[in-house]
């Protein structure tokens, strides 16, 4: 079963062709790297996929359903995006807690909505503590694991990673790509992980497509 469909997708900036017939899945379960140069189309790609722009042709099919031009966010508890800069993507007035509960918290009771707080920052490798944080007050890792945890607390069936590691060191790195990894197998969610970087997707993904002058092909395919 695929998890993600991209079915002919299609972008232009004024005359600038970005995304040309671009089509893969992703199945259930599945981690899905795409690389391709910086300015290439890969975080265009992520933006149309998560709603948050739309393609000029095409289709994009979340867990059976056309979500194209869906609007509203009923279709965010089944797909959450990872961004390159983790502090950005938080909200500086609010603790690293409150940022966790914001998509969970009308489902949940306030206690239990602690608990689960907790028990999130737990499972990507933070001290509970943490939840009394603010952004500017951890390192950008610790703020990445956050954003995970942030990801996690829907219980999506797909991540797009977008660039996720690429503001880290490099030991840093190594360690969030083997959390994303773990997390994807022990919850069976499947992942787009987006990167420039060819060198680390071997360590996370199980099949390479390259996005190449606005085309996607298999990673080496000349």
């Amino acid at each position: 079963m695929n998890v993600l469909e991209v079915q002919h997708v299609k972008k232009i900036f004024g005359s600038k062709i970005i995304l040309d017939d671009v089509n893969f899945s992703v199945e259930a379960g599945e981690i899905l790297g795409i690389v391709g140069l910086s300015g290439g189309g890969k975080s265009t790609l992520a933006k149309i996929i998560a709603r948050l722009i739309d393609c000029d042709g095409g289709k994009i099919i979340l867990c059976g359903k056309d979500i194209t031009h869906a609007t509203g966010n009923d279709f965010y508890r089944d797909m959450q995006m990872i961004f390159q800069n983790p502090e950005d993507s938080f909200d500086p007035r609010r603790t690293l807690g409150e940022s966790i509960a914001e998509p969970i918290k009308n489902f949940i009771g306030k206690q239990n909505l602690r608990e689960r707080i907790e028990n999130l920052l737990v499972e990507v490798g933070l001290p509970k503590i943490y939840a009394e944080r603010y952004p500017r007050e951890v390192s950008g890792g610790e703020c990445q694991r956050a954003a995970i945890a942030r990801a996690i607390s829907v219980e999506p069936k797909l991540l797009i990673c977008d660039e996720a590691t690429s503001a880290l060191d490099v030991t840093i790195q190594a360690q969030i790509i083997k959390l994303i990894k773990n997390l994807c197998a022990e919850k069976q969610i499947s992942c787009l992980f987006i990167t420039h970087n060819i060198k680390i997707l071997p360590k996370i993904a199980s099949r390479v497509l390259e996005l190449d002058g606005g085309r996607l092909k298999i990673f080496g395919e000349q």
